[in-house]
């Protein structure tokens, strides 16, 4: 349903360092890279883009829900992100409120955007 999405963000290189490390545990890589615009995904065309903060004011909440093949794809993405320095919103984990085999871990990004990887599949 969705082509592509754009984050304006207040610092596109720490932005696209995390992006860089948190998705690639999803086979996301970053494909385009000019200027100030990176665009991440998987080949021929980058379907997630980071551009500069250029417009509005102030800082509005995005949630962005990226698809895992796995259950250990969404642990890896965790880390990654963990590790590239995100704030833990929650751990992976099975959350039978949305449904019965949605597994999902959720982060931070640099500009406090809430960044997840959800898996739909039961426990692959």
């Amino acid at each position: 349903m969705i082509d592509h999405l754009s984050l304006q963000c207040s610092d596109v290189a720490a932005s696209a360092a995390f992006y860089d490390a948190a998705l690639a545990p999803l086979g996301v890589s970053r494909i385009v890279d000019f200027g100030e615009v990176v665009g991440y995904g998987r080949p021929p065309r980058p379907q997630f883009w980071l551009g500069p903060h250029k417009t509005g004011d102030g800082f509005r909440e995005t949630h962005i829900a990226f698809e895992a093949d796995t259950r250990a794809a969404v642990r890896a993405f965790f880390d990654a992100a963990v590790t590239a320095g995100a704030e833990v919103l929650h751990a992976p984990r099975v959350f039978p409120e949305y449904h019965p085999s949605y597994y999902g871990g959720f982060v931070r990004d640099p500009d406090g955007n809430n960044v997840e990887a959800v898996c739909h599949r039961e426990d692959v």
